[in-house]
């Protein structure tokens, strides 16, 4: 054994030294792996705090263009939106609730209406037995709901820290989203922080636009169905509305679902004819304007990805963290595909001026090296 290693000429020591080293490094990353699923879940929450904060940032530099602090920016911002949230909740809540349980309580009466005047439904509720069965689920609800009550209370309670930590931290995050931005910059080479800046404030305006114009235009969605309920008279307007504009956010599939319910409570609540047939009519023909006029005029090619590209992107979004992965996921599909398709390309003089000013903030704030100049010119 001694001759074959003089005669490879590796000591036994180095080998058992870097078998030694591999396996703590094996460790190491084991461990750190670890680490990062036990706090998995605070992990998900900075995410979605940051994307919050990069959401409402344009309103954040609006603001400041307009001659306000930073500081009061945010602060305008977030209680405007707190504002809203509160008014809009308090407004719909009790009626959402009163009517939502009337829909709820009266369901088995609708669908047994709909079966004596339509011998199809007929011929299905008593093969299936949906009318008993709606009425037996309908009356065990309550024992259900006070059985669960303690489940539902954690379950609550969760959800609203989860929700207050999410709010703390993107205030945090708009506070020192410029701060964040530099500091970003920093960890790359000067000859590259350019670049770097402008493919942040790229992010920024992609995430940013894209959020503010889904809510803007779910917002119009949920508006323009109530108008229709109302004046159709279709009983629960103000929960089918709100429904509405609450499943447009959904990618893809969630303009259709929101339909999709209001033409079934239409159907179970009043005639097919005119009744139903308007509200059906009224979505297929919003779901075009909504596409091919209200979505291009609000997000402006926020989002320039094919419908197969926008749909895969969602899914896996949504199969990594739920409704919200599938919300991110569209908007840093948009921002990957502008980085790394070329159209990134040398910017223009606004940009590069933007750049260069996060940079010289950078080098202000402590880096040793002086910034960046433009870079040369190729030479043919």
């Amino acid at each position: 054994m001694a001759s074959d290693n003089r005669r490879t000429g590796v000591a036994p020591g180095f080998v058992l030294t870097r078998a030694m080293a591999g396996t703590v490094g094996v460790l190491i990353v084991l461990l750190a792996a670890y680490g990062l699923y036990v706090v998995r879940g605070i992990i998900v929450l900075v995410l979605v705090g940051l994307f919050v904060a990069i959401s409402l940032d344009p309103l954040v530099r609006w603001l400041t263009a307009k001659g306000l602090r930073r500081s009061w920016a945010v602060a305008v911002v977030v209680v405007a939106a707190l504002i809203l949230l509160v008014g809009f909740v308090w407004s719909i809540v009790p009626p959402i609730t009163k009517q939502g349980g009337a829909l709820v309580s009266d369901l088995p009466g609708y669908l047994q209406r709909l079966a004596t005047e339509s011998r199809g439904v007929r011929e299905i509720t008593d093969r299936y037995h949906l009318t008993d069965r709606l009425t037996a689920l309908v009356s065990a609800l309550p024992a259900k709901l006070a059985g669960g009550a303690v489940g539902f209370v954690q379950r609550f309670l969760g959800a609203l820290t989860a929700t207050l930590t999410v709010l703390v931290l993107a205030i945090y995050f708009m506070a020192d989203m410029t701060r964040l931005q530099r500091g970003a910059v920093r960890l790359f080479p000067p000859a590259h922080r350019p670049r770097v800046a402008h493919a942040i404030n790229v992010v920024t305006d992609k995430v940013g636009a894209y959020m503010i114009g889904n809510v803007v235009i779910s917002l119009i969605a949920g508006a323009a169905t109530f108008a229709c309920l109302e004046a159709v008279r279709v009983p629960f307007a103000l929960p089918l509305a709100v429904t509405v504009a609450l499943t447009d956010l959904i990618p893809m599939v969630g303009a259709t679902l929101g339909a999709a319910i209001c033409v079934l409570v239409t159907a179970l609540t009043t005639d097919i004819w005119p009744k139903t047939v308007v509200v059906l009519l009224f979505f297929i023909v919003y779901q075009q304007l909504e596409n091919y006029l209200i979505a291009p005029r609000v997000l402006r090619g926020s989002v320039d990805l094919s419908a197969v590209a926008v749909f895969l992107v969602a899914l896996i979004g949504g199969t990594i963290l739920g409704l919200v992965g599938a919300v991110m996921a569209i908007p840093l599909a948009a921002t990957a595909k502008v980085l790394l398709s070329g159209a990134l390309g040398p910017a223009d003089d606004e940009e590069t001026a933007k750049a260069l000013l996060a940079v010289a903030g950078a080098h202000d704030a402590g880096d040793g090296a002086p910034p960046p100049g433009p870079a040369p010119a190729e030479t043919s």
